[in-house]
């Protein structure tokens, strides 16, 4: 006996699994008492059986009894469980306790039980463990005193048994929604079969605007907004598959083959459920979310690599518009890659000051004057000159696009105040802003903001919008930002005239002071031919419209006659130059600029002299 207890407590210090536990118990049970088949039974909180160990029972029968409710007249097991006493049947075949369940153990030589309940400290029934004997008999006075001492064991290594799980619970299960965490996601993960394409898929999520939920409601609403969201997520998916992997992220593992047919179709189904209003504390907010996903592939080795692809799905979908789904394809990680290269260079050079401003002048195309400039974005990299084009996946960020913006205002406005200041003829600089820039409601203020630090007119300002941005879909907000930069005195271009999907039927509504055609109409010039005829048909309605005209990119002398017997009157181009620095476009405008006023005042001796530190 002695070593029997011995044993089992040893293994349950060593932390072996309960069901290896209970069944090395049940051996060492049966060699102590000669002719008995021991079973150990679990009891679950809603009062069903588990077989847990009964090593000499058949499996047939242990399975049979599993999810069998307790109850007076359960058999010896569960009766004991039931009226928490030991419950001793002698003869199952007559017994009438056993009625409903004697066909199952008869036919293996069953013929009595003898059963005793396992209690916890509370008095509640966890479990039971019982001699069967092929003899109608009860049990000896060795047998009880082999199954007191079980019994006890049993209860030490089912308490601890629940301790583990309720530790793996709260290790596994975020607090806040009830849901599983990002430790279970991770581990979920790992458990997944990467075998058989289109097995599995994932979706994550991010709520949107959920800090400002949380800085104007305070974090007793952003916490009820959380629990909602996690609530609706999870009646969304699979029980035990979504899961809150921090903050304001979620995920959602699928397996079931209805997600997996129409991938977008469940996530419209999850977007869908979110969008209801919920009353979160004294407030009803409005859960909106984005989502990416990513279905397992073939060329997914681990799954590792479709949770990256859905996480560049998600990033993609918050770049390019909040609010919807976007599935990850083949490629999309390629570019996001190198945004987020192009973010960290960027970023890098905004911290270090490498990023400066270069000018292409705008001339008159009949007598080549410089009648204005163009700001261009420059990255310094080492040695090298970066354009924009080149960290153009950059822009696609709306925090980098407005730091640009805003690092860019305050560089041209510098230049303008040393020109002003040296009396160097200029009439005005063209400056570019980003769809960031025209939706996030700030572009005015940095505007203005960077011009009157410097004391420059707003007259020698033009804010170039492309078409893209100037006509998109949200060309509402568009317009009331133009209307705006227009009403406080700057001038408003739209930049890249025939990329996108230019109505000129949008001039009605939001009104622009210049169109800047874009390269590919002057690259395809030709007399009569189809580029050459809307250009004629832009300059009549820019005329009537009291709109002036820039030709982009002319880099030939036919490309600039063909423009001026058109009518075109302005251009710019590397016929006329590239776009250069500060100093060489200070030598451009004092030797190439026209002069609003032919009688301008000669420079003082100290312009001349400020003119010679900017001149290279």
């Amino acid at each position: 006996m002695l070593e029997l207890q011995n044993t089992i407590l040893e293994m349950i210090a060593r932390g072996d699994t309960l069901e290896s536990t209970a069944t090395r118990m049940c051996q060492e049970a049966e060699k102590l008492a000669s002719n008995v088949i021991c079973s150990v039974l679990t009891i679950d909180r809603a009062g069903l059986i588990h077989p847990l160990a009964g090593p000499s029972l058949p499996r047939d029968y242990s399975t049979s009894l599993d999810g069998v409710a307790i109850g007076p007249n359960a058999g010896s097991c569960g009766t004991a469980a039931y009226l928490r006493e030991e419950v001793t049947v002698t003869d199952i075949a007559h017994d009438p306790r056993w009625a409903s369940f004697k066909h199952l153990a008869l036919p293996f030589g069953l013929k009595a039980c003898w059963s005793k309940p396992i209690l916890n400290v509370a008095g509640d029934a966890i479990g039971t463990f019982a001699f069967y004997y092929r003899e109608c008999r009860g049990p000896s006075q060795l047998e009880r005193e082999i199954v007191q001492h079980c019994v006890h064991l049993c209860v030490i290594a089912l308490e601890r048994h629940q301790r583990v799980i309720e530790h793996e619970r709260r290790a596994f299960t975020d607090a806040l929604t009830g849901l599983a965490n990002r430790a279970a996601f991770d581990k979920a993960l790992d458990e997944l079969s990467c075998d058989v394409p289109g097995q599995w898929a994932l979706i994550v999520l991010d709520l949107d605007n959920f800090k400002i939920v949380n800085d104007t409601f305070g974090h007793h609403v952003g916490d009820a907004l959380l629990r909602t969201t996690g609530a609706r997520i999870s009646a969304q998916a699979t029980a035990g598959h979504a899961f809150r992997i921090g903050g304001d992220e979620f995920a959602i593992i699928l397996k079931a083959s209805e997600h997996l047919l129409n991938l977008e179709r469940t996530a419209e189904a999850v977007l869908g459920a979110l969008a209801e209003p919920a009353q979160c504390g004294d407030q009803i907010v409005v859960p909106r979310a984005t989502l990416g996903g990513a279905i397992l592939t073939a060329g997914d080795r681990v799954a590792e690599q479709v949770r990256q692809n859905a996480d560049f799905a998600l990033y993609h979908a918050k770049e390019t518009g909040r609010g919807g789904f976007v599935r990850y394809w083949p490629g999309l990680g390629t570019n996001i890659t190198r945004r987020l290269g192009d973010i960290r260079e960027v970023d890098a050079a905004l911290r270090e000051d490498r990023i400066d401003a270069h000018y292409q002048p705008v001339v008159r195309l009949d007598t080549r004057e410089i009648v204005g400039l163009e700001a261009l974005c420059r990255m310094r990299l080492g040695d090298r000159i970066i354009s924009a084009a080149d960290f153009q996946e950059a822009t696609k960020d709306v925090h980098v696009a407005r730091a640009l913006t805003a690092r860019m205002m305050t560089l041209v406005a510098a230049d303008l105040r040393v020109w002003l200041d040296m009396g160097v003829p200029f009439q005005h600089v063209g400056v570019n802003v980003s769809s960031a820039d025209m939706h996030g409601g700030t572009l005015e203020t940095v505007l203005t903001a960077a011009f009157e630090r410097e004391n420059v007119p707003l007259k020698h300002v033009i804010i170039e919008v492309t078409e893209t941005v100037y006509m998109g879909d949200g060309d509402v907000s568009v317009q009331k930002a133009v209307e705006s930069l227009r009403a406080k005195g700057f001038r408003v271009a739209l930049d890249d005239f025939g990329t996108g999907y230019a109505s000129l039927t949008h001039l009605l509504t939001v009104p622009v002071d210049i169109i800047k055609i874009d390269k590919s109409f002057v690259d395809r010039l030709a007399p009569g031919n189809a580029s050459m005829a809307i250009i004629e048909g832009l300059l009549q309605i820019a005329r009537k419209l009291d709109i002036r005209v820039i030709a982009e990119g002319i880099e030939t002398e036919d490309q600039a006659s063909l423009l001026q017997a058109a009518g075109c009157i302005l251009g710019q181009g590397y016929l006329f130059s590239r776009a250069v620095n500060r100093h060489a476009t200070t030598k451009l405008l004092l030797e190439r600029a026209q002069r609003p006023d032919e009688h301008l005042v000669v420079p003082s001796r100290a312009q001349k002299s400020q003119a010679r530190r900017l001149l290279p």
